[in-house]
């Protein structure tokens, strides 16, 4: 899959809502965009597409607020490239 992860996230971000236009430093749920179902296919997405458990202690509001802060979630609960 192409792209960075930043903005593979904000392709499914914007895929939701493509009326809005939505940055990497947006926060999504105090814009009104995140319902607890999308919350839900989010946290999926961000672990079937990057292949990585999103564990308890990390289902924290704060680690899905922007796609910089998803992508920073997603580089610290990735095996390390070598």
């Amino acid at each position: 899959m192409s792209g960075s992860t930043k903005d593979q996230i904000l392709d499914f971000v914007r895929s939701r809502y493509p009326q809005a236009e939505i940055d990497e430093s947006q926060d999504i749920f105090a814009l009104g965009f995140v319902n607890s179902l999308f919350a839900m296919e989010l946290v999926m997405f961000i672990e079937k597409t990057f292949a990585i458990a999103i564990p308890n202690d990390e289902l924290k509001i704060d680690n899905f607020r922007t796609a910089n802060t998803m992508a920073e979630l997603v580089g610290r609960l990735s095996p390390a490239r070598v």
